[in-house]
C-alpha cells in the first residue's frame, strides 16, 4: 500500500461532464491506499481461503428482475466485444454482451480463463465482491473524495492524472482506447493490462487513469451534493439518490442503488467517454459487475 497525506483539495470539475460539477474543496484524512487494483491473483487467494462466490455465479432469482428475458436469468455477466466495424455510438447494447458463464476466472465467458493474466486486474466483480474482499484483508473500499484525491498525485486541479496536457503521440501515460472505439484499437490497447504496465502518478499509484474503472464506498447523485462542500475526514455521500441529484440518507432511489465508480478504463475514448479523468465519474449498479470493473482498498 502507498501512503497518501491529508489535505484539503479542489474536487470534480465544471468543464466537462455535468455530473463532474461542480467542482469544491473537500478535506480529507491521510489514508493508505493499494499501490495497485486488486489483481485476478489476488482475487484468487481470497476465493480459495474464503470458499466466496461472486454475484456473477450465483443463481438469479427471477423476481428480483421482472420483465427480463428469461435467457438472461442465468449467472453471467456483461461481456464488451468488438464491433466488426464503425456503430452508432448512443447504443452501448451494440459492444456489450450478457453472456452466461461470465465471471472473474472465466473473463470472456465459458472456455476463456485468467490464465496468464493473473496479475492482471480483477473484472466482473460486483460492489458486494469487492466489500467482501476488502472485508477479508481488513481494509475498506475509498470514498469518492479520498479515490479521486489519491488519483490526483498532488497535481491540484489537473485535467489528467500526469498534468493538463494529453498524451501526445507516441506516449503511453494511461490505459485507454487508442483507435477507433468499439472495432479498432492500435496494438498494445483495447483490453486489460497487467497492473503497473503504464507510469505511477505523483503519489506513486499505478492506474489511477484507464485499466478498469475502480467501485468506491459512496452512493452515486446526479451531481455532487451540496454538502459535500464541508470539510469532513471521510466525505461521502450518504444516500443513493435520484437522477435529480436529492439526497436520502437511509434509502437509495434506484431500483437497483448506484455507487460511483472512477477512473475510466480501457474502454475510454476521446471520441466517446474521455473519463480517464480524476474528476471523473460514473454510476454503476451495485449488483452488476462488467469486463472493465475493477476495485482497490484503503486503510484509514
Amino acid at each position: 500500500m502507498t501512503w497518501v497525506p491529508g489535505a484539503t483539495f479542489r474536487m470534480g470539475s465544471d468543464e466537462h461532464y455535468a455530473e463532474e460539477a461542480p467542482a469544491h474543496g473537500v478535506t480529507v484524512d491521510g489514508f493508505w491506499i493499494d499501490t495497485t487494483t486488486v489483481t485476478n491473483r489476488e482475487f484468487a487467494e481470497f476465493v480459495t481461503a474464503s470458499g466466496y462466490r461472486t454475484v456473477a455465479e450465483r443463481t438469479l432469482i427471477p423476481a428480483d428482475f421482472p420483465g427480463a428475458p428469461i435467457e438472461n436469468l442465468v449467472p453471467g455477466s456483461l461481456v464488451f466485444t468488438r464491433t466488426s466495424g464503425p456503430v452508432d455510438l448512443r447504443h452501448l447494447s451494440q459492444w456489450w454482451r450478457w453472456t452466461p458463464g461470465a465471471c472473474w476466472s472465466k473473463p470472456e465467458g465459458p472456455g476463456s480463463t485468467i490464465a496468464g493474466r493473473m496479475e492482471h486486474p480483477v473484472v466482473h466483480v460486483a460492489h458486494e465482491d469487492a466489500d467482501a474482499y476488502a472485508a477479508w484483508v481488513g481494509k475498506g473500499l475509498p470514498t469518492e473524495a479520498e479515490w479521486e484525491h489519491a488519483a490526483r498525485g498532488g497535481l491540484e486541479s489537473a485535467t489528467y492524472v500526469w498534468g493538463d496536457e494529453p498524451e501526445r503521440p507516441g506516449e503511453r501515460l494511461a490505459n485507454f482506447w487508442h483507435g477507433e472505439f468499439p472495432w479498432r484499437a492500435a496494438e498494445g490497447y483495447g483490453t486489460t493490462a497487467s497492473v503497473g504496465t503504464f507510469p505511477s502518478n505523483g503519489y506513486g499509484l499505478a492506474d489511477m487513469a484507464g485499466n478498469v474503472w475502480e467501485w468506491t464506498s459512496d452512493w452515486y447523485t446526479a451531481v455532487h451534493p451540496d454538502d459535500a462542500a464541508s470539510p469532513c475526514c471521510v466525505p461521502q455521500n450518504p444516500g443513493g439518490g435520484d437522477e435529480a441529484g436529492s439526497l436520502d440518507p437511509a434509502q437509495p432511489h434506484f431500483r437497483v442503488p448506484r455507487r460511483v465508480i472512477k477512473g475510466g478504463s480501457f474502454l475510454c475514448a476521446d471520441s466517446y467517454c474521455m473519463r480517464y479523468r480524476p474528476a471523473a465519474r460514473r454510476p454503476q449498479m451495485i449488483d452488476t459487475g462488467m469486463s472493465h470493473i475493477g476495485f482497490r482498498c484503503v486503510v484509514r
